[in-house]
């Protein structure tokens, strides 16, 4: 359970981070960042793969690039559904995917 929580929070710090560095994000404060993070966590659980799966035959023709483009798509979809997180548009969400991985990665390794 605590290790849940320190993932939650991590999440949560990346998120922030992430509106630092990418134009064209903004999350309103901590506790939406918090939401964020719980949504993200549920729609990279339960609709990520699906998503995935059907479209598997294109992440293969571009050998696996095509899952930045499935992450910006998650990403603004968290966005859709968590009030005060917003994205101006899908490049603004590409590149916050991308930079949200590279956080997430560094701070899980740190943590």
């Amino acid at each position: 359970m605590m290790r849940l929580l320190i993932r939650l929070l991590i999440n949560a710090l990346s998120l922030i981070l992430m509106t630092r560095f990418v134009p064209g994000l903004y999350l309103s404060g901590f506790s939406t960042a918090i939401w964020a993070a719980l949504v993200w966590g549920m729609v990279n659980t339960l609709i990520r793969p699906i998503f995935s799966f059907f479209t598997f035959p294109l992440q293969l023709l571009t050998l696996g690039l095509f899952t930045l483009v499935i992450n910006g798509v998650m990403l603004a979809l968290t966005a859709k559904l968590v009030p005060g997180f917003y994205i101006k548009g899908f490049s603004s969400a590409f590149i916050g995917a991308l930079v949200l991985s590279i956080i997430s990665l560094i701070l899980n390794h740190i943590f």
